[in-house]
C-alpha cells in the first residue's frame, strides 16, 4: 500500500510483477495498513513498512510456530535497530508478552514489524483507529491483544531489522515526543492510573519486566535500549506525510 510516492517507488513495484499493489493518497500509515489488511486472503497477517525487513529464514519460522502453537491468536519476535546503511545499532531481546508491563510500563517493547496477527482477530478486535492517533495505533492495537485475552506468543529470534534514519519518522524527536503522549493516553485507557500511584506502576512493571528476562535468558538490560538509540535519534528527520506528521 503506496500513499502515492512520486520519487521512483512506483517503478520499482512495477519491477516484481507478482506484487499486489496499489498507490493512492491516503489519510497516513495506519490507514494504509487498514486497506492493506483488508485485502489480505491468509490466515496470518504481517505489516512491513518499507524502510524494515525480514532476515533471511524468518517467515518460514514464523509459520513453523504457529503450526507448533495454534492456541495463538498472535506471536512477536525479538528485533535489532539498524541504522540508515543496515549496520546493526543494537539487538531487543525480550521475555514474553506481559499485558500488565505494556500498559503499566512506559516502553511498548513489541515492534510492530516483529507482530504476526491472524486476520480472524483482526475481524474480531478491529483495525487500527488511524483518526485517533498519529503514531501510535499500532501499540494501541498490541494492548487490545491483551485486554481482550488474545495468547500471544514469542519467538525468541531476531527476525526483523528495525531501521533507524534520517529520512524515518522512528528517529525525529517530534515523533518520539508525539508517540509518548499518544502511549500515555492509550495507557490510561487501559487502566494506567497517572499521578504517584502511575509512577509505581510504572516502576514496578519495569522491575517485572527485567525479572522476567533473567528467567527466561539468564540476563539483564545493563542499558535501556532508549540511551543507546539516543544519538541516532534527530531534532527534525527529512520525511513527508499525508496527515502533516512532518510538520508536528
Amino acid at each position: 500500500m503506496d500513499g502515492g510516492s512520486t520519487d521512483g517507488t512506483l517503478d520499482i513495484l512495477r519491477s516484481y510483477p507478482h506484487l499486489h499493489w496499489t498507490s493512492e493518497r491516503d489519510h497516513g500509515h495506519y490507514h494504509a495498513m487498514n486497506k492493506g489488511i483488508d485485502r489480505t486472503s491468509g490466515q496470518i497477517v504481517a505489516i512491513l513498512n518499507a524502510d524494515d525487513c525480514y532476515r533471511k529464514g524468518a517467515l518460514t519460522k514464523i509459520a513453523k510456530a504457529f503450526e507448533a502453537y495454534p492456541q495463538w491468536d498472535a506471536l512477536f519476535t525479538d528485533v535489532a535497530y539498524v541504522d540508515g546503511e543496515g549496520q546493526e545499532i543494537f539487538r531487543r531481546r525480550e521475555a514474553r508478552y506481559d499485558y500488565d508491563v505494556l500498559r503499566f510500563g512506559k516502553v511498548c517493547y513489541v515492534i510492530h514489524p516483529t507482530l504476526f496477527v491472524k486476520k480472524e482477530v483482526y475481524d474480531m478486535l478491529g483495525l487500527y483507529r488511524h483518526e485517533e492517533f498519529l503514531n501510535c495505533c499500532d501499540v494501541d492495537f498490541i494492548l487490545r491483544l491483551g485486554q481482550h485475552g488474545c495468547t500471544v506468543g514469542h519467538v525468541a529470534e531476531v527476525l526483523v531489522n528495525y531501521r533507524l534514519h534520517e529520512h524515518g519518522q522512528s528517529a525525529d524527536r517530534r515523533v518520539f515526543e508525539n508517540m509518548a503522549r499518544e502511549y500515555l493516553a492509550i495507557r490510561k485507557e487501559h487502566g494506567f492510573p497517572g499521578g504517584i500511584k502511575g509512577q509505581v506502576c510504572e516502576v514496578l512493571a519495569r522491575v517485572k519486566r527485567q525479572i522476567q528476562k533473567l528467567f527466561y535468558h539468564g540476563r539483564l538490560d545493563l542499558i535501556p535500549g532508549r540511551w543507546i538509540l539516543k544519538k541516532h535519534m534527530r531534532e527534525k528527520a527529512t520525511f513527508s506525510s499525508n496527515i502533516g506528521i512532518d510538520k508536528l
